[in-house]
């Protein structure tokens, strides 16, 4: 079994670490009964954020040039979304679309995107990659790791955007990214055949890090993870056992290697995951023939399933 409900075997990205100095920040002020009410509103408002982010800034323009993220109170969501849930599933589609790219059209702002190559029959399923972006980034930009290869390999991808800058769970816990992801797979599922013995989630960066994590958590759903230089994974929980995929740079400078996806690899060998693992010489990047490999790991190995009535 692997450790649940935390960062482990891997680094924990700075936004983390924001929020937890914040969380205990808000503590020790309500609970200091010497302060006047107004300077405990002043701190709890301004937390210790205000005094990290300069030296945070000052870390990451050196090394790993992530753009900041303020922390905003946390939203209510459904209780299986902040356990990491997604309960969409491939069935039969009700509506016919249109192949090529085309936006969700679910958010004004932060949308996403899917594409469906010009070979899709309604009648053949055909797989799905859900690909995850890194920090800062968008679905578009998500999107140009595999675009090149899915009508080669007859994919579909589905692209979405993260919330806020990042994905929920490095900014504090699951929620408003899983119930946006579910909106997506759901409207997915009710316009495309997909195969559902071939739905993967991918992503690179921290969309790597945050694939394997909801990976490892909707096992049922997707039965493969492909992670590109990851940095961390934190599963609310574990169900299925989906194969794993993931690659890194040998000379990343952002998420070294062996801080990050040596050690998610170990871990997850421990677990028995079916697991295949490629470094390469370069640094934080998913070169070509990398992602080809992955695309052919993926549409190559397909276990079992049958369609969800």
């Amino acid at each position: 079994m692997l450790p649940l409900g935390k960062t482990f075997f891997g680094l924990m990205p700075l936004f983390g670490y924001i929020f937890l100095l914040n969380a205990l920040a808000a503590i020790a002020v309500t609970q200091n009964k010497n302060l006047p009410d107004w300077t405990r509103r002043q701190l709890l408002q301004f937390g210790l954020t205000g005094m990290i982010l300069p030296l945070a800034a000052s870390q990451l323009s050196n090394c790993q040039k992530r753009n900041l993220l303020v922390m905003e109170s946390s939203k209510q969501v459904d209780s299986r979304a902040a356990e990491g849930q997604l309960l969409s599933r491939p069935t039969r589609p009700t509506t016919t679309a249109l192949t090529g790219l085309h936006p969700l059209g679910l958010d004004g702002q932060r949308d996403g995107f899917v594409y469906v190559p010009e070979t899709y029959q309604a009648d053949q399923p055909v797989p799905l990659v859900l690909i995850l972006h890194g920090a800062g980034g968008d679905a578009e930009g998500a999107l140009k790791i595999l675009h090149h290869l899915a009508n080669r390999f007859g994919t579909i991808l589905l692209a979405v955007d993260s919330r806020q800058q990042t994905w929920d769970i490095i900014r504090g816990g699951y929620g408003p990214d899983i119930a946006f992801i579910d909106r997506a797979l759901a409207q997915t599922f009710s316009h495309y055949a997909i195969a559902p013995n071939q739905v993967a989630i991918a992503g690179f960066s921290d969309g790597a890090s945050y694939a394997l994590s909801v990976g490892i958590t909707n096992g049922e759903l997707f039965n493969h993870i492909i992670a590109f230089s990851p940095g961390f994974m934190a599963p609310a929980s574990q169900s299925g056992k989906p194969r794993v995929f993931i690659s890194h740079g040998k000379f990343d400078t952002a998420l070294p290697i062996e801080r990050c996806s040596r050690r998610i690899v170990q871990q997850l060998k421990q677990a028995d995951y079916d697991l295949e693992y490629r470094d390469f010489n370069g640094f934080h990047t998913v070169p070509t023939a990398i992602a080809e490999r992955a695309m052919e790991w993926f549409t190559q190995s397909a276990p079992d399933k049958v369609f969800h009535s």
